[in-house]
């Protein structure tokens, strides 16, 4: 009986987190279409933002309460969990192309970001000097792919955005009175998807969190898997269910947008408000993972300009291997 409770918050949870990953994915797509950007670029600004909230939340209240390694932890292994499990999960699914873009100019900066994680955390601390360092990285990341992406919007896409809007003003004759209705309403359903992914996070993260302890797991152990995996979820269901709905674009691109702003503005905001300890063992192994994950995705999304179903069970695999070290030790 003790654990009906954390079972039926898990399962809340799940509830949420997909029925919110479904209302943002359709959101954000049409928010490209109106703001005349591709729904890449939406997926590394508005979704991956939107679904990485529930870390955000965890993190920053770990640190008020005075628990540094967890609200690390929780970044750490998010960031694993969104690259090994999550792209390799979709990508075992249904195979995910990917497009020049993410390699050129978006992993470099999430390598870039994760490294800067590693050489800060090395000092034993992240304070406020620091944490503003990364804010700051993350505004300025955010207004350099919203100004590419208008740069790169090719004729055929400036046409088809075109039609798009044609098509709407036929059908709702009087464009100036209809088009706020669609942003509103457009508004509404992204503001109701963000609200189901941090509120199922938070479900499932408690239910998780109940279940480990009584399983007699560390607090370490539970914050680089359990709290991990659980705010981790969004990006999982967001994924999925973008894949599914052959939203690809959005789907690599949230991964890549998840993982910078984790890194960015997680910890940069956390560290603003509470400066953190880091514990020495983060630094010395799961850091070094996270690295190691991400340069593992470099040439897997070099290959053939998709993420196969192989290359997903490879990254997937990853994951567990990982999970054992971590159990192991």
């Amino acid at each position: 009986m003790e654990i009906l409770l954390p079972l039926g918050l898990i399962l809340g949870g799940l509830v949420l987190l997909v029925g919110g990953g479904e209302a943002l994915v359709r959101a954000a797509t049409t928010i490209a279409e109106i703001a005349g950007v591709s729904p890449a670029v939406i997926g590394l600004t508005v979704v991956a933002i939107g679904t990485s909230l529930p870390e955000l939340v965890v993190s920053l209240l770990a640190a008020l309460r005075g628990e540094p390694d967890l609200a690390v932890a929780n970044v750490v292994g998010s960031n694993i969990f969104n690259i090994a499990a999550t792209l390799g999960l979709t990508a075992m699914i249904i195979p995910l192309p990917v497009h020049g873009s993410a390699v050129r100019r978006e992993w470099p900066v999430m390598f870039a970001a994760s490294l800067v994680c590693l050489v800060v955390a090395s000092g034993g601390t992240i304070d406020r000097v620091e944490g503003g360092v990364l804010l700051i990285a993350m505004v300025l990341f955010i207004a350099y792919t919203v100004r590419i992406a208008r740069r790169d919007v090719g004729a055929a896409e400036a046409q088809q955005f075109a039609a798009q809007t044609e098509a709407r003003d036929i059908d709702r004759p009087g464009t100036p009175v209809g088009r706020p209705a669609s942003i509103a309403v457009t508004l509404a359903v992204t503001a109701l998807g963000i609200v189901g992914l941090i509120a199922g996070g938070r479900l499932l993260v408690d239910g998780a969190v109940t279940l480990a302890r009584i399983a007699g797991l560390s607090e370490r152990v539970i914050g680089l898997t359990i709290v991990a995996g659980g705010t981790g979820a969004p990006e999982l269901a967001t994924s999925l269910v973008a894949a599914f709905r052959k939203r690809t674009d959005v789907a690599i691109a949230n991964m890549i947008g998840s993982n910078i702003f984790n890194i960015l503005g997680i910890l940069g905001v956390t560290a603003v408000i509470a400066p953190m300890h880091v514990a020495p063992a983060l630094a010395r192994s799961d850091m070094w993972w996270m690295i190691g994950t991400s340069l593992l995705l470099l040439p897997l999304m070099r290959s053939g300009a998709r993420l196969s179903r192989g290359e997903g069970a490879l990254l997937f695999g990853t994951y567990l291997a990982y999970l054992m070290a971590l159990i192991a030790l």
